[in-house]
Protein backbone atom coordinates (compact mmCIF):
# COMPACT_ATOMS: atom_id res chain seq x y z
CA UNK A 1 0.00 0.00 0.00
CA UNK A 2 1.63 3.47 -1.17
CA UNK A 3 1.04 7.30 0.68
CA UNK A 4 -1.97 7.69 -1.35
CA UNK A 5 -3.65 4.77 -0.70
CA UNK A 6 -3.33 4.70 2.99
CA UNK A 7 -4.55 8.52 3.07
CA UNK A 8 -8.06 7.82 0.89
CA UNK A 9 -8.35 4.98 3.36
CA UNK A 10 -7.96 7.21 6.07
CA UNK A 11 -10.51 9.85 4.85
CA UNK A 12 -13.06 7.16 3.58
CA UNK A 13 -13.52 5.28 6.77
CA UNK A 14 -12.79 8.47 8.75
CA UNK A 15 -10.43 6.63 10.86
CA UNK A 16 -6.39 6.38 11.58
CA UNK A 17 -6.77 3.60 14.17
CA UNK A 18 -4.24 1.30 13.92
CA UNK A 19 -5.08 -1.74 16.42
CA UNK A 20 -2.04 -4.03 17.93
CA UNK A 21 -2.17 -7.50 17.80
CA UNK A 22 -0.15 -8.65 20.91
CA UNK A 23 -1.75 -11.62 21.28
CA UNK A 24 -0.65 -12.92 24.54
CA UNK A 25 -1.37 -16.49 25.30
CA UNK A 26 -1.55 -15.78 29.19
CA UNK A 27 -4.56 -13.11 28.22
CA UNK A 28 -6.75 -14.83 25.27
CA UNK A 29 -10.11 -16.30 26.34
CA UNK A 30 -9.84 -19.57 28.00
CA UNK A 31 -12.16 -21.44 25.57
CA UNK A 32 -9.53 -20.83 22.95
CA UNK A 33 -6.88 -22.74 23.81
CA UNK A 34 -8.00 -26.27 23.10
CA UNK A 35 -8.24 -24.29 19.45
CA UNK A 36 -5.95 -25.91 16.86
CA UNK A 37 -4.04 -22.58 16.74
CA UNK A 38 -5.87 -20.22 19.63
CA UNK A 39 -3.43 -17.34 18.69
CA UNK A 40 -4.98 -17.43 15.11
CA UNK A 41 -8.24 -17.92 16.11
CA UNK A 42 -7.90 -14.96 18.61
CA UNK A 43 -6.72 -12.67 15.46
CA UNK A 44 -8.93 -13.88 13.27
CA UNK A 45 -12.07 -13.04 15.80
CA UNK A 46 -10.70 -9.77 16.32
CA UNK A 47 -9.91 -9.29 12.40
CA UNK A 48 -13.64 -9.96 11.69
CA UNK A 49 -14.57 -7.29 14.05
CA UNK A 50 -13.04 -4.22 13.69
CA UNK A 51 -11.44 -4.32 10.18
CA UNK A 52 -13.66 -1.96 9.21
CA UNK A 53 -13.10 0.33 11.88
CA UNK A 54 -9.42 0.56 11.44
CA UNK A 55 -6.88 1.46 8.83
CA UNK A 56 -4.14 -0.79 9.76
CA UNK A 57 -2.86 -4.11 12.16
CA UNK A 58 0.27 -3.94 13.37
CA UNK A 59 1.40 -7.14 14.92
CA UNK A 60 4.24 -7.05 17.29
CA UNK A 61 6.43 -10.17 16.47
CA UNK A 62 7.84 -11.07 19.80
CA UNK A 63 4.51 -12.55 21.00
CA UNK A 64 4.93 -15.03 18.20
CA UNK A 65 8.30 -15.69 18.11
CA UNK A 66 8.53 -16.98 21.34
CA UNK A 67 5.84 -19.67 20.77
CA UNK A 68 8.80 -20.67 18.20
CA UNK A 69 7.84 -22.47 14.86
CA UNK A 70 4.30 -22.34 16.16
CA UNK A 71 4.07 -18.95 16.76
CA UNK A 72 5.66 -18.18 13.49
CA UNK A 73 2.74 -20.25 11.81
CA UNK A 74 0.11 -18.17 13.59
CA UNK A 75 1.97 -15.10 12.24
CA UNK A 76 1.83 -16.35 8.62
CA UNK A 77 -1.92 -17.09 9.26
CA UNK A 78 -2.93 -13.78 10.21
CA UNK A 79 -1.18 -11.73 8.08
CA UNK A 80 -2.50 -13.93 4.92
CA UNK A 81 -6.13 -13.27 6.64
CA UNK A 82 -5.57 -9.36 7.20
CA UNK A 83 -8.03 -7.65 4.11
CA UNK A 84 -5.24 -6.39 1.93
CA UNK A 85 -7.49 -3.20 1.96
CA UNK A 86 -5.82 -2.43 5.23
CA UNK A 87 -2.43 -1.41 6.28
CA UNK A 88 -0.10 -4.01 7.99
CA UNK A 89 2.73 -3.45 10.71
CA UNK A 90 5.16 -5.85 11.84
CA UNK A 91 6.67 -4.47 15.07
CA UNK A 92 10.15 -6.02 15.12
CA UNK A 93 12.63 -3.39 15.65
CA UNK A 94 14.91 -4.70 13.63
CA UNK A 95 18.41 -3.23 12.56
CA UNK A 96 21.52 -4.02 11.62
CA UNK A 97 24.15 -3.45 8.70
CA UNK A 98 24.19 -4.25 5.17
CA UNK A 99 22.78 -7.71 3.96
CA UNK A 100 21.83 -8.64 7.51
CA UNK A 101 19.17 -5.75 7.14
CA UNK A 102 18.32 -6.38 3.39
CA UNK A 103 17.33 -9.76 4.59
CA UNK A 104 15.60 -8.16 7.15
CA UNK A 105 13.73 -6.52 4.98
CA UNK A 106 12.94 -8.92 2.60
CA UNK A 107 10.93 -11.54 5.27
CA UNK A 108 8.71 -8.33 6.36
CA UNK A 109 8.07 -7.03 3.06
CA UNK A 110 8.22 -10.58 1.20
CA UNK A 111 8.20 -13.67 2.56
CA UNK A 112 5.27 -12.11 4.79
CA UNK A 113 4.14 -9.42 2.17
CA UNK A 114 4.11 -6.67 5.69
CA UNK A 115 3.79 -2.93 4.37
CA UNK A 116 5.77 -1.81 6.55
CA UNK A 117 8.47 -2.89 9.62
CA UNK A 118 10.04 -0.88 12.29
CA UNK A 119 13.33 0.06 12.36
CA UNK A 120 15.89 0.96 15.40
CA UNK A 121 18.27 3.48 13.78
CA UNK A 122 20.85 2.91 16.65
CA UNK A 123 23.41 1.55 14.10
CA UNK A 124 23.29 3.89 11.42
CA UNK A 125 22.69 4.97 7.76
CA UNK A 126 23.60 0.89 6.86
CA UNK A 127 21.18 0.11 8.78
CA UNK A 128 18.08 1.94 7.46
CA UNK A 129 18.74 2.05 4.17
CA UNK A 130 18.17 -1.73 2.76
CA UNK A 131 14.50 -0.92 4.02
CA UNK A 132 14.13 2.09 1.87
CA UNK A 133 15.00 0.13 -1.27
CA UNK A 134 11.06 -1.61 -1.71
CA UNK A 135 8.05 -0.10 -3.80
CA UNK A 136 5.36 0.66 -1.92
CA UNK A 137 6.80 -0.16 1.54
CA UNK A 138 7.46 1.86 4.62
CA UNK A 139 10.32 1.82 6.82
CA UNK A 140 8.99 3.26 10.27
CA UNK A 141 12.05 4.32 12.62
CA UNK A 142 12.16 4.87 16.28
CA UNK A 143 11.81 8.40 16.66
CA UNK A 144 10.73 9.11 20.63
CA UNK A 145 9.20 6.60 22.46
CA UNK A 146 7.08 6.54 25.25
CA UNK A 147 8.97 4.24 27.83
CA UNK A 148 10.12 5.26 31.20
CA UNK A 149 13.87 4.65 29.70
CA UNK A 150 13.30 7.00 26.42
CA UNK A 151 15.12 9.83 28.99
CA UNK A 152 18.30 7.57 29.06
CA UNK A 153 19.51 8.68 25.23
CA UNK A 154 16.42 10.11 23.31
CA UNK A 155 16.05 13.41 25.14
CA UNK A 156 20.06 13.48 25.95
CA UNK A 157 21.63 16.62 24.68
CA UNK A 158 23.39 16.41 21.12
CA UNK A 159 24.31 19.30 19.42
CA UNK A 160 21.87 22.21 19.25
CA UNK A 161 18.79 19.98 19.98
CA UNK A 162 18.34 16.58 21.91
CA UNK A 163 19.42 13.09 20.38
CA UNK A 164 15.76 12.01 19.40
CA UNK A 165 15.67 15.30 17.04
CA UNK A 166 18.94 14.75 15.58
CA UNK A 167 17.80 10.80 14.56
CA UNK A 168 14.72 12.95 13.07
CA UNK A 169 16.63 14.75 10.97
CA UNK A 170 18.97 12.58 9.70
CA UNK A 171 16.86 9.68 9.08
CA UNK A 172 14.75 11.86 7.40
CA UNK A 173 17.25 12.96 4.79
CA UNK A 174 17.76 9.05 4.02
CA UNK A 175 14.55 8.60 2.78
CA UNK A 176 11.37 10.34 1.89
CA UNK A 177 7.68 10.83 3.08
CA UNK A 178 6.68 7.94 0.87
CA UNK A 179 8.66 5.43 2.30
CA UNK A 180 9.55 6.50 6.23
CA UNK A 181 7.39 7.00 9.02
CA UNK A 182 8.41 7.71 12.81
CA UNK A 183 7.58 6.31 15.84
CA UNK A 184 6.31 8.97 18.68
CA UNK A 185 4.59 7.58 21.49
CA UNK A 186 1.16 9.43 22.60
CA UNK A 187 2.28 10.19 26.01
CA UNK A 188 5.44 12.46 24.25
CA UNK A 189 2.39 14.96 23.11
CA UNK A 190 3.89 17.99 24.66
CA UNK A 191 7.28 17.24 21.90
CA UNK A 192 4.70 16.44 18.74
CA UNK A 193 4.52 20.29 17.78
CA UNK A 194 8.13 20.80 17.61
CA UNK A 195 8.81 17.32 15.97
CA UNK A 196 6.07 18.56 13.30
CA UNK A 197 8.54 21.30 12.57
CA UNK A 198 11.19 18.33 11.96
CA UNK A 199 9.12 16.14 9.70
CA UNK A 200 6.20 17.75 8.73
CA UNK A 201 4.92 15.38 6.10
CA UNK A 202 6.15 11.81 7.31
CA UNK A 203 3.25 9.81 9.05
CA UNK A 204 3.74 9.03 12.50
CA UNK A 205 2.90 5.96 14.18
CA UNK A 206 1.51 6.77 17.25
CA UNK A 207 1.44 3.62 20.37
CA UNK A 208 0.52 4.62 23.92
CA UNK A 209 -2.98 5.60 23.25
CA UNK A 210 -5.73 3.24 26.13
CA UNK A 211 -3.61 0.89 28.66
CA UNK A 212 -0.77 3.41 28.35
CA UNK A 213 -2.59 6.17 28.91
CA UNK A 214 -1.76 8.68 26.05
CA UNK A 215 -4.78 11.29 25.20
CA UNK A 216 -6.03 11.05 21.67
CA UNK A 217 -7.42 14.69 22.07
CA UNK A 218 -3.67 15.75 22.26
CA UNK A 219 -1.86 13.94 19.67
CA UNK A 220 -4.27 14.62 17.02
CA UNK A 221 -5.08 18.42 17.67
CA UNK A 222 -0.53 18.75 17.88
CA UNK A 223 0.38 15.60 15.41
CA UNK A 224 -1.80 16.09 12.43
CA UNK A 225 -1.12 17.05 9.17
CA UNK A 226 -2.49 18.29 5.57
CA UNK A 227 -2.56 14.31 4.70
CA UNK A 228 -3.66 13.44 8.44
CA UNK A 229 -0.20 11.62 8.60
CA UNK A 230 -1.13 9.95 12.26
CA UNK A 231 -1.60 6.18 13.16
CA UNK A 232 -2.65 5.78 16.53
CA UNK A 233 -2.37 2.42 17.95
CA UNK A 234 -4.13 0.79 20.28
CA UNK A 235 -3.46 -2.77 21.65
CA UNK A 236 -4.22 -3.98 25.13
CA UNK A 237 -7.27 -1.49 24.89
CA UNK A 238 -8.56 -2.78 22.09
CA UNK A 239 -8.40 -6.91 21.66
CA UNK A 240 -8.43 -7.46 25.69
CA UNK A 241 -11.21 -5.37 26.20
CA UNK A 242 -13.27 -8.29 26.88
CA UNK A 243 -12.08 -11.82 27.90
CA UNK A 244 -15.39 -14.27 27.54
CA UNK A 245 -16.38 -15.50 25.07
CA UNK A 246 -18.24 -11.98 23.45
CA UNK A 247 -14.53 -10.86 23.41
CA UNK A 248 -14.77 -9.93 20.07
CA UNK A 249 -18.28 -7.68 20.14
CA UNK A 250 -16.45 -6.02 23.18
CA UNK A 251 -13.30 -5.54 21.10
CA UNK A 252 -15.42 -3.68 18.24
CA UNK A 253 -17.11 -1.76 20.41
CA UNK A 254 -13.88 -0.48 21.69
CA UNK A 255 -12.62 0.52 18.30
CA UNK A 256 -15.93 2.17 17.59
CA UNK A 257 -15.45 4.01 20.30
CA UNK A 258 -11.85 5.02 19.22
CA UNK A 259 -12.80 5.78 15.32
CA UNK A 260 -15.63 7.59 16.73
CA UNK A 261 -13.60 10.18 18.26
CA UNK A 262 -11.26 9.99 15.51
CA UNK A 263 -14.01 11.13 13.28
CA UNK A 264 -14.80 14.31 15.10
CA UNK A 265 -10.80 15.24 14.86
CA UNK A 266 -10.95 14.84 10.63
Amino acid sequence: MNRQELVQLIRDRKSYLCIGLDTDMQKIPKHLHSHPDPMFAFNKAIIDATHDLCVAYKINTAFYECQGIRGWESLQRTIEYIPKTVFTIADAKRGDIGNTSTYYAKTFYETYGFDSVTVAPYMGRDSVEPFLGFSDKFAIVLGLTSNAGSADFQLQPAGDGLLYEKVLRTCASWGTPDNMMFVVGATQADSVASIRKIVPDHFLLVPGVGAQGGSLRDISEKGMNGDVGLLVNASRAVIYAGNDEKFAEDARAAAQALQAEMATYL
